[in-house]
């Protein structure tokens, strides 16, 4: 299915270039869990504009997706390493992710399968 999107869309577009796949979907991965997940799309549109800015061609793309790879990678780590700095500094442990809220329950009313 996505070889046949990626074939439709290279055609549409005009597009005759060999898309490494695994190394663009590596690259928003990265970038989706280290930076934000909206970020990913922007960024592998901005992989692809620096790429033809650089002549385009497959090693255009690779360069600029290794690029923005290592760029996320580094702003995780980055932002790891800040937000352990500041609780240090306020002299407390990280503090766990908050768990849901569980629903309350009305007194006196037995819960009620299915509802």
């Amino acid at each position: 299915m996505l070889d046949d999107w990626i074939t439709a869309v290279k055609s549409e577009l005009g597009i005759d270039l060999d898309v490494d796949v695994t190394g663009l979907l590596d690259m928003t991965r990265d970038v989706a869990h280290g930076v934000a997940r909206p970020a990913a799309p922007l960024t592998a549109f901005l992989v692809g504009y620096a790429a033809a800015r650089a002549g385009g061609g497959a090693e255009a793309v690779a360069e600029a997706n290794r690029a923005a790879s290592a760029l996320a990678v580094a702003w995780s780590a980055n932002a790891d390493r800040a937000a352990k700095a500041d609780a240090g500094a306020a002299g407390k442990p990280e503090s766990p992710k908050p768990e849901a809220p569980s629903k309350p329950e009305t007194p006196g009313t037995p819960e009620t399968p299915g509802r």
